[in-house]
C-alpha cells in the first residue's frame, strides 16, 4: 500500500505494506532494559482475595498490573514537561502522529571520560536536510542494547551545541537510541534537554524527545516516513511505538 505525505512543499511517497519498528517491547524481565537506578517492570496477576486474574489459575480472563517507568524502562516519547515546573502532558501536546524523519549513524567521540555526540557529526550527517524528525543511531549498533543496564554507566550524550542546531534547523522530533540525550549525573543541568525545547525562553510545547529506541543495523540510513504513535498517558511521558515507512522517493511539488 502507497501513500503520500507532503512537507515543506514536496510531496512524497512511503510503503505502508513494509513497517520498521524501532521500538523496544516492555517485558517483565530481568532482560528488560533499564535505566535510572530501577529494578525490572513488573507484570502481575490481580489478586483480589482467593481470586487470581489468570486464566492458568482458574480465572475466565487474564487480569494483570502493569508497574513500570516510561524514562526507564524502555521506548518513550517526552515533552518539556519533563523538565518544567508547569504541568505539559505529552498526550496532549503531540497532535501529529505522522512526519518526515532522516535516520542517520554516528559513532559518539571520545571527551575525556565520556563518549559524546557533536554537533559537526550530526551537520555532517545530515548533509543540509531539515527533516521534522531526526532518528539517530549511534555505533557500535548491536542487539544488547535491547537488554542493557544502563545504571551508572555514563552513556554516550549529546552536547548541548546539537539540541541547538536541531532546533535552530526546525526538527521538532528527536528519537535516539540511548536512555536520554543528556550525561546521566550532570547534576541536573539537562541542557541538551532545555536547549531542544528552548525552555529558557520561548518553549517549545510542540516538540518531542523520544528514547530508549533500537534501530536494526538492516535499517539505512536515509529518508523515512515516521509514525510516532503514543499511549494516551496524561503525563510527561508516555511509552511508545516509533514506526519508520521506507520513502520511495520525492514525487513532486505541491
Amino acid at each position: 500500500m502507497q501513500t503520500t505525505i507532503q512537507y515543506r512543499d514536496k510531496v512524497y511517497m512511503a510503503n505502508l505494506d513494509k513497517p520498521i519498528d524501532i521500538s523496544i517491547p516492555l517485558r517483565a524481565s530481568e532482560d528488560n532494559p533499564v535505566a535510572w537506578y530501577l529494578g525490572a517492570p513488573e507484570i502481575e496477576p490481580v489478586q483480589l482475595g482467593d481470586w487470581t486474574g489468570s486464566v492458568a489459575a482458574g480465572a475466565s480472563t487474564n487480569f494483570n498490573n502493569i508497574r513500570f517507568n516510561p524514562h526507564a524502562h524502555g521506548t518513550h516519547t517526552e515533552c518539556a514537561g519533563h523538565i518544567t515546573r508547569e504541568f505539559y502532558n505529552v498526550n496532549d501536546v503531540l497532535k501529529r502522529f505522522f512526519f518526515i524523519a532522516e535516520l542517520i549513524s554516528i559513532q559518539p567521540e571520545p571527551m575525556g571520560e565520556d563518549l559524546v555526540i557533536t554537533k559537526t557529526q550530526v551537520e555532517t550527517a545530515l548533509h543540509g536536510k531539515e527533516p521534522e524528525a531526526v532518528v539517530l543511531r549511534t555505533l557500535p549498533n548491536d542487539k544488547g542494547k535491547l537488554t542493557q543496564k544502563y545504571s551508572h554507566t555514563n552513556p554516550p550524550y549529546l552536547e548541548e551545541a546539537v539540541a541547538v542546531y536541531l532546533r535552530e534547523t526546525g526538527v521538532k522530533h528527536l528519537l535516539i537510541d540511548l536512555p536520554s540525550v543528556d550525561r546521566e549525573k550532570d547534576d541536573g543541568k539537562l541542557l541538551a534537554h532545555k536547549a531542544f525545547w528552548n525552555v529558557n525562553e520561548k518553549i517549545r510545547l510542540d516538540a518531542t524527545i523520544t528514547e530508549f529506541i533500537f534501530v536494526p543495523d538492516t535499517v539505512p540510513d536515509g529518508s523515512y516516513l515516521l509514525n510516532l504513535q503514543i499511549a494516551s498517558f496524561v503525563n510527561d511521558a508516555s511509552p511508545s511505538k516509533p514506526v519508520l515507512y521506507k520513502i520511495s522517493g520525492e514525487i513532486g511539488d505541491r
